[in-house]
């Protein structure tokens, strides 16, 4: 008997362990400000997203319009790390991944389901090629329209006036005022001021 006690109390310990590990840094205001807001139906209730993400300790400007609850995935959502300017339009299905900062400008549009990334793997050896982790800011300045499905990778500026093709992969700065397109992304068109 006194043997099941102990293995039980063994069983019992390194479970809690397992759960202090995976379960620590769940924090409940953020779950349920993620509850409420996929509560309200898509495309309403704009304003009051905007207001949740500010709960959440996110910088967000006047104006600013959030159509669908956005996605902050991995381990380290920090969500201090983030800000959005004034009149900006975020559509629904937008991912954030916040493991280093992002910034976004004034008056910027994100189309559905875009996906702004800051963290990547260095290169590891050929026992495991995703490596030591890596973060990297984005900063998205004012004017930007980034289109739907549209990926921002770790380290990018997107330039003032700028507009990323839907379904673009962009790994390397976009200058000011220009169009890109493809994957990864290239200059297209060079836009008037």
């Amino acid at each position: 008997m006194n043997r099941r006690v102990t293995e039980l109390t063994s069983f019992l310990k390194k479970l809690a362990e397992v759960a202090e590990q995976e379960l620590g840094a769940l924090e409940p205001l953020q779950h349920a400000i993620t509850l409420v807001s996929h509560a309200i139906p898509l495309r309403l209730g704009n304003e009051v997203r905007a207001s949740m993400l500010r709960a959440r300790g996110i910088e967000v400007g006047k104006g600013t319009l959030v159509y669908g609850p956005p996605e902050f995935p991995g381990a380290e959502t920090h969500h201090s790390r983030m800000s959005i300017g004034c009149e900006c339009v975020i559509d629904v299905g937008c991912l954030f991944e916040l493991g280093e900062s992002i910034e976004i400008g004034n008056r910027v549009t994100i189309g559905k389901n875009a996906m702004i990334i800051t963290t990547t793997h260095e290169l590891g050896p050929k026992e495991h090629r995703a490596g030591a982790l890596e973060r990297k800011p984005v900063r998205v300045h004012d004017g930007v329209w980034i289109g739907p499905r549209a990926i921002i990778l770790p380290g990018v500026i997107v330039g003032a006036g700028a507009i990323v093709d839907a379904g673009s992969v962009v790994n390397k700065a976009v200058a000011p005022n220009t169009r890109v397109r493809g994957t990864p992304a290239k200059v297209v068109e060079e836009l008037g001021p």
